[in-house]
């Protein structure tokens, strides 16, 4: 253990350095020298250069147009300009791995539906099973990092880059990703751990070090490397594109809709700061309580205003539908044609539900339950609320009333996404901004609480190498390191740290699935057997 102790806490160190050094710090001079990417900007050019490469390879090419469909010539050359659409590779990989685990899976994601419902209802409960929240309570700790500005700024994004078509991708692979995300929450359940305080530790880091070992022991090295990898990118994507980036969006949006000024920033910073350090502090069991009462409540919430505008609009919705569908196969060159339109849904709905990323194992791990299998078919609900329920309703919304038709909107004019949702809710409910603003920072809080989890799972994985249970007693650093970003975060403009996160968690992917694929015949196996229990009726 003591020869690991450099490497490990030297990985440590150089991960919250490399954080720091994004951080805009304010000039004495009255004209600063330009300065080249900082050391966090040149690490993203490396993540992307490596895991989001072209597969392509330049290949997939269309002729640029404006929004109006005229030709966009070239200054050069004289001839209508050419784009090239890529494929990053982890887009490949994350629909690659969804596909592979249906059918692998026999389309557990439809199979398993009605009983993923009973168990979600309590209805095989039981309160002398190992964990430490109920079935409901991790599938709304999970929700609650996946259902928030995705939804609402997310789906308009999609719509604004690649079409109403794009939405139509977005379904297409949660229905996939459905599967994907069984599998992550089994392993969890199979290969969690049980920490000296009776709190659980789970997720990818435990399944890929654990289970990769006991498929082979020459696959030891893999499995911890992996988990490694993993650790990383989930502290990196929970201080950012789970902390920072929310609090920065709810202060803009509090600011901006209630008319309010820059100072402002730093008063919702501190309330979301202290709001956020009161859940945290207590854990998961406190997680799992705040967001089965939040995630319910602000779903709903945003469900009615939703059809509420769906039903003003009812005679729009075929065509609405029409549009979505019929611009998923069409070759509009101003999306970056079919393949554009098909890679920004699918990009859309990873950042969405996190179907294939691995992350809401982190929090199905500590159910309460003997069957790793049934908190897996519970998880698989995930993806079904957060994008085909809630994503759907959001792009009715913005296609029924005809905004993202708008020149201004759909050329990016304002905040992009955020400002088109905005937009499309105004034209039935004028006074709906300030409503959707509240919703924006219960969405971003419960965000928040549940990326904590993420985030101290992976620093407890990484300590723990320095000595047992020293990821658990140092775990108060890293929940005040990320209450002190929630608070930063709102007062800064921090683009290399979004652009380092979203690389990261959009990362997890490739360990994951990776991962997940060695196991993939563990976890049929669990399946079958549980499935034929189920029949037998040995639950009852």
């Amino acid at each position: 253990m003591r020869s690991r102790f450099p490497s490990q806490l030297n990985l440590t160190l150089l991960f919250f350095l490399s954080l720091l050094a994004a951080i805009p710090l304010p000039s004495l001079a009255e004209s600063p020298a330009p300065q080249g990417p900082t050391v966090l900007g040149r690490v993203n050019g490396a993540i992307g250069s490596v895991l989001f490469f072209d597969i392509a390879q330049g290949s997939i090419q269309v002729k640029k147009v404006d929004t109006k469909g005229y030709p966009i010539i070239d200054e050069e050359t004289g001839e209508q300009a050419i784009e090239v659409v890529g494929f990053p590779f982890l887009v490949a990989v994350l629909v690659l791995g969804a596909v592979f685990f249906t059918f692998f899976y026999g389309w557990i994601n439809v199979r398993g539906f009605k009983h993923a419902i009973d168990i979600v209802r309590g209805k095989f409960d039981k309160e002398e099973d190992e964990g430490e929240i109920t079935h409901f309570r991790a599938l709304t700790s999970a929700l609650s990092a996946t259902v928030g500005l995705g939804n609402i700024a997310g789906v308009a994004v999609a719509i604004q880059l690649g079409g109403p078509g794009a939405v139509f991708w977005m379904m297409f692979l949660a229905i996939f990703g459905m599967s994907a995300k069984f599998s992550s929450c089994t392993l969890a359940q199979m290969y969690r751990k049980v920490n000296s305080n009776g709190t659980i530790s789970g997720g990818p880091m435990y399944y890929l070090d654990i289970g990769l070992r006991e498929v082979s022991p020459y696959l030891k090295p893999l499995g911890k490397a992996l988990a490694l990898l993993y650790a990383v990118f989930i502290m990196g994507g929970s201080i950012g594109g789970g902390n920072m980036f929310q609090s920065n969006q709810t202060a803009e949006a509090f600011t901006s809709t209630f008319g309010l000024g820059e100072s402002a920033n730093a008063v919702v910073g501190i309330i979301l700061a202290i709001l956020v350090a009161v859940v945290i502090l207590g854990g998961i069991k406190r997680i799992g309580a705040a967001t089965s009462k939040i995630v319910p409540l602000m779903c709903g919430l945003y469900v009615i205003a939703s059809l509420i505008v769906i039903i003003t609009h009812l005679p729009a919705i075929p065509s609405a539908l029409s549009t979505i569908v019929l611009q998923a196969f069409t070759d509009n060159a101003f999306f970056g044609g079919m393949v554009g339109v098909l890679i920004m849904g699918f990009k859309r709905a990873a950042f969405s539900n996190e179907a294939g990323l691995g992350s809401a194992a982190i929090a199905h791990a500590a159910a309460k339950t003997k069957e790793p299998v049934r908190e897996g078919l519970v998880a698989m609900l995930g993806p079904f609320i957060d994008t085909i329920v809630i994503c759907l309703m959001t792009s009715m919304v913005i296609v029924v009333t005809g905004v993202y038709a708008d020149p201004a909107l759909s050329s990016g004019a304002g905040n992009l996404g955020v400002t088109l949702t905005n937009a499309a809710f105004a034209t039935v409910i004028p006074w709906f901004p300030y409503v959707l603003t509240i919703c924006i920072g219960l969405f971003a809080y419960s965000t928040m609480i549940s990326w904590c989890y993420y985030g101290e799972r992976g620093w407890i994985y990484l300590l723990d190498h320095l000595g047992n249970d020293v990821g658990l007693k140092t775990l108060p650093v890293f929940r005040l390191i990320f209450v002190f970003f929630t608070f930063f975060g709102s007062i800064n403009s921090l683009t290399d740290v979004i652009d380092f996160s979203d690389l990261m968690i959009l990362s997890l992917a490739f360990p994951n699935i990776i991962g997940s694929i060695i196991l993939a015949p563990r976890v049929r196996a669990k399946l079958k057997d549980y499935m034929r229990r189920h029949k037998e009726g040995a639950f009852q």
